[in-house]
């Protein structure tokens, strides 16, 4: 108890000296500290017997392997919705402010959007079904208003709300939403027009189709994608999956059969040894121009089956990080059954029920696919990914498939690399980025932080001092205003991507080359 008391006191210091350090007084600090530690505790004590069910659940399962895991009720939910990217309800993203549920944003095209009776930071403090008596949700976890407030498409739910600039809690209005099927579109694919010189009539284009997930329907959505691009008469596109965990396994093999005509995509091995095929079979590529996949480490699973096949024929180049390397295949079964219609709804369970494998016979589980033109990283690929996970099982390879490259682009990516090499060399952001690489090699391994008030004034002023530098810098590039603070920063900095901008020109390069998928 002495130790842990130390160690409480050594925290709470350090909260103090990060709310002094935005010139909080005080009896401020006191107050914004005593709020959050209660709500810790109170957020702690709304525990319920589903939460400690599925934190021993998956106690267990991860003894097994990293990737079988026990889902509640709630969150097999929230699983088909990231699948589907669908629900039914208000369409508002919620969160928790102390005691209060506040709409963060409002979804576009939802029931909410249409009322025009909602907005972001609104306060919902009741909610109601139809003409039922309202129950007052000051307090409530988060999850539990959320499901109060959902429901089916068609019947109505009504709030009481305190608008979020409004500090008369007794100045509450009524809003009737009657709730729809929402879709999620902003966590679908979506594609954009990059141009080499946008100041230029005449600029080369090339499409940049960015997915998040692998959810399900994801190909038909990126085959309506290509087409629009196809209309801009784009040369070259860029598929771009950074931060893209995976998800469908049938989806990566639809996806990838939109740039081959037809051919074997990933093998399967089950637990009994059997090894099944999953081909595109169709004859026809969507696009056969040429094509660049970015991926980074958090690219896994989906992700890397898709960005496998690509490089093992040979029809693309992929461009970023060393990927993950989830290489399991895992399925997903509701623990109800069809006749328990009124039984609760008891959860489901993720197991791992087989091994893919690329075409040429390799694994990706732990070496995941190493890109074919490597940008700079802090983190050592040793030190990431599914290798670092408890139990996670062993890499291994099988006889590869009966495939036949469409190119063959060892020389042509020595070419794009060397010539990658010799920009960014003088690239203003990538040179910002290894100084960022330098820092972190240099400070990763220093676990302390000082309780020293002037000390980390001195470290914060120093960063901002820095910080400001660089973005003074940045502006100049953009031919913009320097700034002489940093809230004065404008968004365009926040759009700034140097990963996409240098794989643009990669691809431009490539598509110089006139490399195109063979029939």
């Amino acid at each position: 108890k002495v130790e842990l008391d130390k160690l409480w006191r050594l925290k709470v210091k350090s909260d103090v000296l990060n709310l002094t350090l935005t010139k909080k007084e005080w009896p401020k600090i006191k107050e914004v500290l005593t709020k959050r530690y209660n709500y810790a505790i109170k957020r702690l004590k709304q525990s319920e017997s589903e939460d400690a069910f599925q934190l021993v659940m998956n106690s267990f399962a991860r003894v097994v392997e990293p990737h079988t895991s026990y889902l509640s009720p709630r969150n097999a939910e929230r699983f088909q919705v990231d699948m589907n990217l669908s629900l039914e309800g208000i369409g508002a993203e919620l969160r928790s402010i102390e005691d209060y549920t506040v709409i963060q944003r409002i979804i576009t095209g939802g029931p909410a959007d249409k009322s025009k009776q909602l907005k972001s930071k609104d306060r919902i403090v009741g909610v109601a079904q139809g003409e039922e008596d309202f129950e007052d949700v000051i307090g409530w976890r988060l999850d539990d208003v959320v499901e109060l407030i959902k429901g089916s498409k068609g019947t109505t739910v009504r709030l009481q709300v305190l608008s979020g600039d409004s500090d008369d809690e007794a100045n509450v209005k009524v809003v009737s939403i009657v709730r729809d099927i929402i879709k999620l579109e902003d966590r679908a694919a979506k594609s954009e027009v990059y141009l080499s010189n946008p100041d230029d009539a005449d600029s080369k284009k090339l499409g940049v189709i960015t997915i998040p997930s692998f959810y399900n329907n994801l190909s038909k959505d990126v085959k309506k994608e290509i087409a629009k691009l196809k209309e801009q008469e784009v040369k070259g596109i860029i598929v771009d999956l950074r931060g893209n965990g995976g998800g469908s396994l049938s989806e990566a093999t639809l996806l990838t059969g939109l740039f081959i005509d037809k051919g074997p995509v990933v093998q399967i091995r089950d637990g009994a040894n059997r090894i099944q095929v999953n081909s595109d079979r169709d004859g026809v590529s969507f696009f056969d121009g040429p094509l660049t996949v970015m991926v980074d480490r958090y690219s896994a699973s989906a992700s890397e089956i898709f960005s496998a096949a690509i490089q093992d024929y040979g029809r693309g180049v992929i461009i970023g990080e060393h990927t993950f390397g989830k290489g399991t295949v895992q399925q997903h079964r509701g623990l109800g059954r069809v006749y328990d219609l009124y039984e609760k709804p008891l959860g489901s369970i993720q197991y791992t029920i087989a091994k893919f494998y690329r075409i040429n016979g390799g694994s990706t589980q732990h070496r995941g696919v190493l890109p074919d033109i490597s940008f700079p990283t802090a983190v050592n690929p040793e030190d990431w990914g599914e290798s670092k996970e408890e139990n996670a099982l062993p890499w291994d390879r099988i006889e590869k498939a009966k495939f036949t490259p469409l190119n063959e682009l060892n020389k042509d990516i020595l070419y794009l690399s060397s010539l990658y090499q010799q920009r960014i060399k003088d690239n203003p952001e990538f040179n910002y980025l290894l100084e960022d690489i330098s820092i972190y090699q240099a400070e990763k391994d220093d676990k302390t932080i000082s309780l020293n008030l002037a000390k980390r004034k001195t470290e914060r002023e120093e960063r901002k001092t820095k910080r400001l530098v660089r973005v003074n810098e940045q502006l100049t590039l953009l031919d913009k205003e320097k700034v002489t603070d940093l809230d004065d920063i404008t968004d365009q900095l926040d759009d700034l991507d140097p990963f996409l901008d240098e794989s643009a020109r990669i691809t431009f390069d490539f598509i110089s080359l006139g490399k195109i998928a063979k029939k």
